[in-house]
C-alpha cells in the first residue's frame, strides 16, 4: 500500500516522538523525575494523540488518551514517576512503537492480537490512576476520534472575550496539498475546550479565475473557552506548525498584547471594527452597538463621529487599540513566511546524487588531463574552474548526507536500562560527542556493532553492585560513549568503569584454543585483540546475553567491511575502552597520488602529515626527521615490486590512531578528487588495500589502506599480497 504524503509524515514524526518520548523517560529516571523531563513526556503523547486524530486512527487516540491521562496526573504532582511507572510507560512506548510499524505496513485499525497486547497495558495504567482496571479502550477514545464534533457558536455571542482564549490562525498555501483538512484542526480544538466565537478569514481568496483548487485561502479568528494551557491549544496545531500562523492571546490579555496582534494581522485591507473584532479587542455586539450610535448621530457619513471615538467613549476600548488597528488600515502587513526551512529527501535521491557528482567528478578529471595535454591555456583556465566548481558541489552533496552521531547513541539510553535491570546491576550511561558528523550509511550500519559493545560491556565489563563496594567504587556503574574526528575519521569510543579485561585468563585461554603459541611473546594490546577470534570467550556462565563467543569477531567484521578498525585498551579495576575508527564518507574522499613502479596509488589526504625525499641507511628501516625517529615502511617490498626502483624515492608520512608512519614510494604526483569504487568479491580479501577509483586518463588506480599498512608494521614483505605492480 502506498501512502500518501501526510500519513507518511505522521508516521516519521510519530517516530521521533517516541523516541523523544523514551528518552525524556530514561532521563526522568536519571533526574528523579523532574518537571522538564515530565512536561516533555506529556508534550509527546499528547502530540501523537492530537495527530493520529487527524486520520481517525481510532485504536492510537484511544490508547494514547489513557497513556496522556495518567501523565496528567504525574504532571499535577498526583502521581510520583516511580522506577516501576517509567517501566510500563516504556512498554506503552513499545505498543505504540508496534501500532506505528502496523499503521506502515496498510493497517489502519487494530487487530485482535493488538488489542491483547494492549489490555493489559491499559489495565496497569488504569490501576496507577486508582480506577478500575477493567475498561472498554475504545470507549475512553470515543470521545476523541473524528465524528462527535462540540458545537460552534457564531462570533455574534462570543459570551466575552476577555474571558476566553483568542486565537489567531492563518494556514499556509500547501496545507492542502499536503493531505491536511483545515476544518479537522478546527473540530480537534474544540474537544479541549468551547469554541464560543469564530470567523473566517477569506480575504485571500483571489477573483474565480485565478483560483488554484489545491491551495488553501482561509484563516480563522476563534474565542476558546478551556481550562488547558496555553502549551495544550498550541500541541493541536503542532502537527502543521511549519505550515501556519498562529497568535494566541489567553483570558485578560493586557492591552500590549492586543495591540501586538493588531499589528501582525496578514490581512491587508480591513475596516476598523473588523480588525478589532477579530483580535478579540471587543464583540460584535458592541461593534454593532458603536455602529448604530455613530448612524444616529449624523446626518450624513462625513458628519458622523469617528467609530473609534465612540468605541473609546464607551470604554469598550483602550485609546492604544484604536490607534493600532488605525495605522494597520493605512499600511500594508508585511506577509510572514510559511515554507518549511527544511525538507524531507528520500535516501535513494541521495545516493543518486551521490553516484552523479562522482562521475562528475572523474569527467572533469579527464578534461583537466586533457587541457594539459593540448597546452591550451584558455581551456586550462576555464577547466580550473570547473575544478573548483565541482569541488564545492562535491562538498555540498556530502554535506547533505552527514548526521549527528547523536541520535543513535540516545537510542542507547533504553539499552542500558533494560539489560541492566534484566542482570539486576545499576548502570548509567554517560554520552559526549553527540554533534559529531558522520556519513548516514556508516551511522545505519553501524548501530548494530556498537549494540554488542555496550550489552558486553554490561554484561562483561561492570561489576555486581557488592564488588564494586569492596574496591571502592560507585555502587552505579558507567558506560560512556564518545564520539569525536581525527585524521579524516571518526573515532567511536565505548568504555566502561567495570574491572577491565583479564590478561592472563584471556592468554590461557588462547593457548588452550591453539590460537597462540605458549612461548609466543605478546604485548597487551595484540592479548586483548584475541577477544575479536572466532567463537572466543572467557565467560564462566552462558547468559542470554552472552558467554557463547559469538559477537566480539562479528562486531570486528562489520567494521572492517566499512573501512574501519578496532582496538582494545584495558586496565586492570579501572575499566576497558574500544576504540572504533571510520572514514567519514564511504563515497568520495581527497586522496593524494602516489607512483609505484609502473602504478598509481591513492593515498587519503586527510591520513597525510608531509612528504619529504627518502634519506635512511641501508638496512635500515626508519630514518631521521627533525631529530625524532621515523619507521617507514617500503611499498615497493609490501606489494613485491621487481622493477628497479628510481635514483629519488619519497616518503610520505602518514598518522593514525597517534602513529607516525613513512610510507617509501617512486614518485608524488598531487592531490586527487577520489571517487571510491568497491573492488568486487574478487578482491574482498585484499590485504592494504581498501577501494580503487578511476583516473582522467581511465586508468584504475588503488586507494591504499593506511590502518591496515600501520599495523602490519612493514614486517615480512609482500609475500601473502598480490603482485599488484610490476
Amino acid at each position: 500500500m502506498d501512502l500518501d504524503l501526510a500519513l507518511q509524515t505522521f508516521i516519521l514524526e510519530s517516530r521521533e516522538l517516541l523516541e523523544d518520548m523514551e528518552n525524556a523517560l530514561l532521563n526522568a529516571g536519571q533526574s528523579g523525575g523532574s518537571d522538564e523531563a515530565v512536561h516533555a513526556i506529556f508534550r509527546a503523547a499528547h502530540t501523537i494523540k492530537g495527530s493520529a486524530g487527524l486520520f481517525s486512527l481510532d485504536h492510537i487516540v484511544a490508547f494514547t488518551h489513557v497513556v496522556e491521562s495518567l501523565l496528567d496526573e504525574v504532571r499535577d504532582g498526583k502521581l510520583s514517576l516511580t522506577d516501576e511507572l517509567i517501566v510500563l510507560l516504556l512498554s506503552c512506548c513499545d505498543h505504540l512503537s508496534g501500532m506505528i510499524t502496523a499503521l506502515e505496513a496498510g493497517q489502519t485499525e487494530a487487530d485482535a492480537a493488538m488489542l491483547a497486547e494492549g489490555k493489559p497495558l491499559l489495565a496497569q495504567l488504569r490501576v496507577q490512576m486508582g480506577q478500575p482496571a477493567e475498561g472498554d479502550s475504545h470507549a475512553e477514545g470515543g470521545a476523541l476520534v473524528a465524528g462527535e464534533h462540540p458545537g460552534v457558536e457564531r462570533m455574534g455571542e462570543p459570551g466575552g472575550a476577555s474571558d476566553a482564549w483568542h486565537l489567531s490562525l492563518r494556514f499556509g498555501p500547501d496545507v492542502l496539498r499536503d493531505g491536511m483538512d483545515p476544518l479537522s484542526f478546527i473540530r480537534y480544538l474544540g474537544q479541549i475546550g468551547r469554541i464560543v466565537g469564530i470567523v473566517t478569514m477569506a480575504d485571500a481568496i483571489p477573483a474565480a479565475e485565478q483560483m488554484d483548487p489545491e491551495t488553501c485561502y482561509l484563516g480563522f479568528e476563534i474565542s476558546l473557552e478551556t481550562e488547558a494551557d496555553k502549551t495544550a491549544i498550541e500541541g493541536v496545531f503542532e502537527f502543521v506548525q511549519d505550515s501556519c500562523t498562529l497568535q494566541i492571546l489567553p483570558p485578560r490579555s493586557r492591552v500590549e498584547e492586543y495591540v501586538r496582534l493588531i499589528r501582525e494581522l496578514p490581512e491587508q485591507k480591513a475596516l476598523l471594527g473588523e480588525i478589532l473584532v477579530r483580535c478579540g479587542c471587543i464583540t460584535q455586539r458592541e461593534l454593532d452597538a458603536a455602529l448604530q450610535v455613530q448612524a444616529a448621530a449624523g446626518q450624513s457619513p462625513a458628519a458622523a463621529p469617528p467609530l473609534g471615538a465612540i468605541l473609546v467613549g464607551q470604554g469598550t476600548a483602550e485609546p492604544v487599540m484604536v490607534e493600532a488597528a488605525l495605522t494597520k488600515q493605512k499600511q500594508a502587513a508585511e506577509p510572514k513566511p510559511t515554507e518549511s526551512r527544511s525538507i524531507r529527501v528520500d535516501a535513494d535521491k541521495l545516493d543518486l546524487l551521490i553516484n552523479l557528482v562522482g562521475e562528475l567528478i572523474i569527467v572533469g578529471a579527464s578534461a583537466n588531463l586533457i587541457a594539459r595535454q593540448v597546452r591550451n591555456s584558455e581551456l586550462l583556465e576555464c577547466t580550473s574552474m570547473l575544478s573548483d566548481l565541482v569541488e564545492q558541489v562535491r562538498d555540498s552533496a556530502l554535506q547533505l548526507r552527514m548526521v549527528k552521531i547523536g541520535a543513535t547513541f540516545n537510542r542507547f539510553q533504553r539499552v542500558v536500562h533494560d539489560v541492566a535491570r534484566e542482570i539486576g546491576k545499576d548502570i548509567g550511561l554517560a554520552v559526549s560527542g553527540e554533534d559529531t558528523e558522520l556519513d548516514k550509511t556508516v551511522v545505519e550500519k553501524i548501530g548494530d556493532p556498537l549494540t554488542h559493545l555496550v550489552r558486553n560491556a554490561i554484561d562483561h565489563g561492570i561489576e555486581p553492585a557488592e564488588v564494586r563496594a569492596e574496591r571502592g567504587k560507585p555502587l552505579r556503574g558507567t558506560v560512556r560513549l564518545n564520539a569525536f574526528h581525527d585524521s579524516g575519521s571518526i573515532v567511536i569510543e565505548v568504555s566502561d568503569d567495570g574491572g577491565g579485561l583479564d590478561r592472563e585468563r584471556i592468554l590461557a585461554k588462547a593457548i588452550e584454543r591453539g590460537l597462540i603459541e605458549p612461548d609466543r611473546k605478546l604485548s597487551d594490546q595484540e592479548i586483548y585483540g584475541l577477544i575479536f577470534e572466532p567463537g572466543f570467550s572467557t565467560a564462566a556462565a552462558i547468559t542470554n546475553l552472552s558467554g557463547r563467543g559469538v559477537g566480539m569477531d562479528v562486531v570486528k567484521k562489520n567494521i572492517t567491511a566499512l573501512r574501519g578498525t578496532v582496538t582494545v585498551d584495558s586496565a586492570p579495576g579501572l575499566g576497558t575502552t574500544v576504540t572504533v575508527r571510520l572514514p567519514l564518507t564511504l563515497a568520495i574522499i581527497d586522496g593524494f597520488l602516489v607512483g609505484l613502479g609502473t602504478a598509481t596509488f591513492v593515498v587519503p589526504l586527510d591520513m597525510i602529515d608531509e612528504c619529504i625525499e627518502f634519506a635512511a641507511e641501508p638496512g635500515h628501516d626508519y630514518t631521521n626527521l627533525r631529530g625524532q625517529v621515523l619507521p617507514f615502511i617500503r611499498l615497493r617490498s609490501l606489494f613485491g615490486v621487481t622493477t628497479p626502483p628510481p635514483r629519488r624515492e619519497s616518503i610520505v608520512v602518514v598518522k593514525h590512531a597517534g602513529q607516525r608512519i613513512g610510507l617509501v614510494v617512486d614518485a608524488l604526483h598531487g592531490e586527487f578528487q577520489t571517487v571510491i569504487k568497491p573492488l568486487g568479491r574478487m578482491f574482498s580479501q585484499l590485504r592494504c588495500i581498501s577501494g580503487s577509483t578511476i583516473l582522467g586518463s581511465g586508468e584504475v588506480a588503488l586507494i591504499l589502506d593506511v590502518p591496515a599498512i600501520v599495523g602490519r608494521g612493514g614486517g615480512g614483505g609482500g609475500a601473502d599480497l598480490p603482485q599488484l605492480a610490476a
